[in-house]
């Protein structure tokens, strides 16, 4: 008797690059399908059956592989759910070489089998594989030739002054795919203009806008749900106060044309917002290059899940950076408790530092390399890495982003969630997935810290008892200067406190106040000069206890407590 042929399942994968026509009883997705089901039925005598999971991309271009239903199909390939993928034409899983590189190498490491069912090809044979290579070629110039055409036609469009797409802005609506002003919406977009020059600040701006109930422009989506109609944010507001389409104009590519549609705002009043908005920051399409760069942004998140958005606030010159949840800048101190809002630099340091660290650990290194041959090239490169993150060079800034998914902060730890996968990518000059060994392509660094409050102020307490390992140079002036104005008036050049504040053209009776420092204690003294002081004595906590008791042991009991 004839043996029977093994059992081999097949998975039908479909796409469709637009949404158009999805909709109808019978689409494209089913007619490729449906020729896919024929096939498999043709080779029935071979064994071949088709699994009963439907893999269809409806809406996503084959020039990429970020697709629900392509990931979908990889997943079950590693689980060994499949045992051949049929598609209707090549160009329906991919129109990338080298996307099709890497499904390839995905495929034959599963030992999956691949066939377009209307291009017949074996790529078991070099011709095969010239042919196959050949039709991919076409498809990928057929993606970028369409690419092409449809990017000259926007372009030209808009050089007309025709609207493009997409959601109409607060003030206006669609008629006939055309930009028509919605009086009452475009009065509301006035408004806004208005108060934001009366107001001079847009996060003033948006707690009024709020306790007065404006809200977005409310949208009914296709199936039926209600998007918009919500308290404007302070990006929403940012975005309005910027939009050149409400002074009747076009952008494209840095270039403006005038549009088809009506202006809501005049000239001088946008220009006088324009004009505001370059004062106060980065914006208006020239965004200035912050000298001290959020090297987390993006990253930092709370223990309920919150992000931490940096922020920053000016003193003079000086400039202070922290890392804030977001929470607490919607809704203010009284409504967001628990929050956090801790110093940037702060952060900042202890993250470097436990990467720097643990680069320069050769058993971690070693234990997230899958060949021990590689250790010396991967300390090499790990630690020219931890140079980089402690000098905070340009490379820096993009570094810790590349390798840091996650970063989780509580009271009581700073957990880093890694890239593992490019972490031994950047150690060992590899580009193979099976060069990461650990089961999941995270990595978890755990610092153990916990926060204090210092004043206003949060600080991160890491380590032991927090001995802080470089002097605080605000303190060691505060006290230069304390012995500076005492030595002024025992010496006689200056007669009196008043003559002296006259001298510093400060107030008297701030020199009198701070003058007191110049008799701290000899002990607390030293502690400061060598870093050594508690985290709680800081520049602010020291103003706040000044004048100081004469009492040494008073001293130590309000200062080193």
């Amino acid at each position: 008797m004839a043996e029977r042929p093994r059992l081999r399942r097949c998975a039908i994968y479909t796409r469709k690059s637009s949404e158009e026509g999805l909709d109808q009883a019978y689409n494209s997705l089913a007619a490729q399908r449906d020729a896919c089901l024929s096939y498999i039925a043709s080779q029935k005598h071979e064994g071949w059956t088709a699994a009963s999971k439907t893999y269809d991309d409806g809406g996503f271009s084959g020039g990429s592989l970020q697709r629900p239903a392509l990931q979908m199909l990889m997943e079950d390939m590693a689980r060994g759910e499949v045992d051949i993928v049929v598609v209707y034409k090549i160009d329906r899983l991919t129109r990338s070489l080298a996307d099709f590189a890497k499904l390839t190498e995905t495929m034959d490491r599963h030992n999956v089998s691949f066939v377009a069912v209307t291009q017949q090809f074996n790529t078991s044979t070099s011709m095969g594989r010239l042919t196959l290579n050949v039709l991919l070629s076409f498809a990928q110039f057929e993606r970028e030739v369409a690419g092409e055409r449809i990017r000259d036609k926007i372009a030209a469009s808009k050089k007309r002054g025709m609207w493009m797409g997409g959601h109409p802005p607060l003030g206006y609506d669609i008629t006939d795919r055309k930009l028509i002003v919605n009086p009452e919406e475009a009065e509301a977009v006035r408004h806004i203009f208005r108060r934001c020059c009366t107001l001079r600040s847009v996060q003033l701006l948006r707690r009024e806008l709020t306790g007065s109930g404006m809200t977005s422009k409310r949208r009914q989506r296709k199936d039926g749900s209600i998007a918009g109609s919500v308290p404007f944010s302070r990006g929403a507001l940012y975005t309005i106060l910027r939009n050149v389409l409400y002074r009747g104009l076009i952008h494209h590519k840095g270039e403006y044309f005038q549009g088809e549609h009506d202006a809501i705002v005049d000239q001088a009043l946008f220009d006088e917002v324009r004009c505001l908005l370059a004062q106060q920051g980065p914006g208006d399409g020239a965004r200035r290059k912050l000298s001290y760069p959020a090297l987390l942004k993006g990253l930092v998140h709370d223990a309920t899940g919150e992000r931490l958005q940096p922020t920053h606030c000016k003193k003079g010159r000086t400039k202070y950076r922290y890392y804030t949840s977001g929470s607490l800048l919607k809704r203010g101190k009284a409504e967001a408790t628990g929050r956090l809002r801790v110093p940037a630099p702060d952060l900042e340091a202890v993250v470097i530092g436990a990467l720097a660290a643990h680069l320069r650990r050769s058993d971690w290194v070693l234990s997230i390399l899958s060949n021990p041959a590689e250790l010396p090239i991967a300390l090499q490169e790990a630690n020219g890495l931890a140079n980089d993150l402690e000098r905070q060079s340009i490379a820096s800034t993009g570094l810790i982003p590349d390798i840091v998914s996650r970063i989780i902060l509580d009271k009581t730890a700073i957990r880093l969630a890694l890239n593992g996968r490019r972490l031994v990518e950047l150690l060992s000059c590899s580009t193979t997935d099976s060069q990461f060994t650990g089961k999941n392509p995270c990595l978890e660094i755990e610092v153990t810290c916990h926060l204090l409050r210092c004043g206003k102020q949060m600080r991160i307490i890491v380590g032991e008892a927090s001995e802080r390992k470089e002097p605080d140079p605000r303190l060691i002036n505060e006290i230069v200067r304390a012995r500076r104005w005492f030595d002024a008036l025992r010496s006689g050049a200056a007669a009196t406190i008043s003559a002296l504040a006259e001298s510093e053209g400060i107030a008297p009776s701030y020199v009198s106040r701070k003058i007191g420092l110049a008799f701290l204690a000899p002990d607390i003294v030293e502690a400061i000069v060598g870093g050594a002081q508690p985290p709680t004595l800081t520049p602010e906590h020291l103003k706040k206890a000044c004048p100081l008791p004469v009492s040494w042991e008073d001293q130590r009991a309000l200062l080193l407590a």
